[in-house]
């Protein structure tokens, strides 16, 4: 009971760390991103793929206001697992950076750069009382200098940079699936192929478009691109994913 008592009193402060060197609330923030639907972004030579679970909960929920992938600036999109509202504070700041360096030094922000503008500002609240830590990570992904980049922020305020990699719920099955798959020579479309792969993993195999949020950056143009419903039922399609619903059909 004192054990759990002494937990208690830490985890009611973020700016005290417990004897074994925890910050509880931070902890509790990682927690909230597992209960986000799940996040994947995949590097490929040819550019960035951002692929999202976002399952509706509701048939009366217009699923375009369910929104998990978000455009940064014209060659950075970002996905996102966990608390969406503060997601979108993290999407607004990260937009505001784009353009402060846009302003300031007549060019586009690198990639890295801005994650690290992110995740200098998710740090902050993580030692400042009075506020809680944001419960949402961010999948980075973009090109720099005609180069593709893909980063993590975690809720400590830390990047991480990665080859592929998945956030919010599911993630070690689908980290393991990404492992076991991931093509150093992929092109963009391998990429995409590799990302709904991983999603279908953990959802029976199949996926509905409506379901699903598919965006890239490539190379060749240094452009973010959303794509519409139609375009992921087409690569659903072509790579057998596709979920026609069969399964719920009553039998006579």
């Amino acid at each position: 009971m004192q054990g759990q008592a002494q937990q208690q009193a830490y985890d009611r402060g973020i700016t005290i760390f417990s004897p074994d060197g925890r910050l509880y609330q931070v902890e509790y923030a990682r927690e909230a991103v597992k209960r986000g639907t799940a996040s994947i972004g995949v590097r490929t030579n040819d550019g960035v793929v951002l692929a999202v679970d976002k399952r509706v909960p509701s048939p009366l929920l217009e699923d375009s206001s369910v929104e998990k992938i978000h455009k940064a600036d014209d060659h950075v999109g970002i996905a996102s697992a966990g608390h969406v509202a503060d997601a979108r504070q993290l999407i607004d700041f990260a937009r505001r950076q784009t353009q402060v360096n846009q302003l300031r030094y007549g060019e586009p922000i690198g990639v890295e750069t801005l994650t690290k503008e992110v995740t200098d500002h998710i740090q902050q609240y993580t030692q400042v009382g009075g506020a809680r830590p944001f419960g949402v990570a961010l999948i980075v992904g973009g090109i720099d200098n005609g180069e593709p980049r893909l980063f993590e922020t975690d809720p400590s305020g830390t990047p991480y940079e990665w080859k592929a990699l998945a956030v919010g719920a599911d993630r070690g099955e689908l980290q393991n699936y990404l492992e076991e798959n991931y093509d150093d020579e992929a092109d963009l479309d391998g990429g995409i192929r590799l990302a709904l792969d991983a999603l279908a993993s953990v959802n029976d195999g199949s996926l509905l478009p409506s379901e699903v949020g598919l965006a890239t950056v490539d190379v060749e143009t240094e452009s973010f691109e959303m794509f519409e419903r139609d375009r992921i039922a087409d690569h659903l399609e072509e790579n057998d994913l596709l979920d026609t619903g069969e399964d719920d059909e009553p039998d006579e």
